[in-house]
This record gives structure tokens, C-alpha cells and sequence, in this order.
């Protein structure tokens, strides 16, 4: 996958209608602090477009990223951050729910968590949900160079223990500084767009 141009298209809030995009989207979901801005800059090979906060929690809209006029990058807000009352957070519920059910072109939500830790009960409960909604989520393991890599097996055993993640669950270690896994996850990518074209 070779990236030509991007563009932050539609930003949505609670009350917005979804867009009805006629591209392939690919959702992100993950906790506040995961790196879920640094992937997606990564993958869109630009330094700043996913706006990267210091105050995690901030993203509280949906965010689609039109990638070289062919497919859409959804940047869902983070979950599990603290500060947000539980109003906020059952709005935030309401707003990726109806995101995950009324969209026809989502073909898949990469789910992020920290690969230096065992994840965590909102991480449970969104693996959880991504499924009931009809997702198998593809897991991108995060932080992987904050890790020795004779740790990384373990690490990613325990998210796969953790999330009781179904038997053929894709798991990706990735570090937005050194870029491990951005090629895997294009090709991923490059994968599910041909497969739309053969649908279509």
C-alpha cells in the first residue's frame, strides 16, 4: 500500500448522522493512551494529522480519514479514561454503537492495547462488543519497542489469554518508532481491498 494523499473528510460528534461512504472503512479502537493517533499517523505517513493529545480521553468524536480516495481510516474516540463522566462515556457508548451497526462499508476494527500490559476490563468489554456487533477484530499490539523482544511471545500470549480472543485472532506488534508491523498491517489492508473489489 502505497500512501498518495489523505484527508481529514468528516468529523463526527453525538447527534451527527453517519456518513453514508461508498469506500471500505477500516475502524480503530482502543484505550485513551494507547498510541491510536501515533498508528494511525504512521499509517498514513504523516507526522501530526491524527491529532495526538496529552490529555487523554480528549478524541470525542469519530474522525474519517479519506486514504488516497480509496478506502476510509475511522478513528474512533479512546475508552476508559477516568475523567469522563459516565454520561459522556454513555453517549461516547451510543455514538460508536450506532457508528458499528449503520455503517455498510465498515470491513473491519483493528482493536488496539498495550503490549506491556495484560489487558485490561474496558479492553475485555470492547473485544467483547466489536464481536457482538458481527467484527472479528484484528489486535494491534502497541509500544512493541518499549518491550525486549525475547519478551514479546509473552506479552502477546497474554493478550490472547486476556481477551479470550477467538482461536484465529490476528495479533500485531507494532511500534509507531520503529515502525514494526506497518508493513503487516498494510498488507492486511492491501488484502481486504481486494477482496471488496472481487465483491463488487
Amino acid at each position: 500500500m502505497v500512501i498518495k494523499n489523505v484527508s481529514l473528510e468528516t468529523v463526527i460528534g453525538v447527534t451527527s448522522k453517519i456518513p453514508q461512504n461508498s469506500m471500505m472503512e477500516i475502524a480503530f479502537a482502543g484505550k485513551s493512551n494507547v498510541g491510536k493517533s501515533s498508528l494511525i499517523n504512521a499509517l498514513m505517513n504523516r507526522k501530526s494529522l491524527a491529532r495526538t493529545s496529552a490529555q487523554p480521553g480528549k478524541t470525542q468524536t469519530i474522525n474519517f480519514y479519506n486514504i488516497n480516495n480509496e478506502l476510509y481510516f475511522v478513528d474512533l474516540p479512546g475508552y476508559g479514561y477516568a475523567k469522563v463522566s459516565l454520561q459522556e462515556k454513555e453517549k461516547w457508548g451510543k455514538m460508536v454503537e450506532k457508528y458499528l451497526r449503520q455503517s455498510k462499508v465498515l470491513k473491519a476494527v483493528f482493536l488496539l492495547i498495550d503490549i506491556r500490559h495484560d489487558p485490561s476490563a474496558n479492553d475485555r468489554q470492547m473485544y467483547e462488543w466489536i464481536l457482538s456487533n458481527g467484527f472479528h477484530p484484528i489486535i494491534i499490539a502497541t509500544k512493541a519497542d518499549k518491550i525486549n523482544r525475547s519478551q514479546l511471545q509473552k506479552q502477546i500470549k497474554a493478550i490472547r489469554q486476556g481477551l479470550e480472543v477467538e482461536k484465529d485472532t490476528v495479533i500485531i506488534p507494532f511500534s509507531a518508532q520503529t515502525k514494526q508491523g506497518r508493513d503487516e498491517i498494510y498488507e492486511l489492508i492491501d488484502s481486504m481491498m481486494e477482496q471488496t473489489e472481487g465483491e463488487n
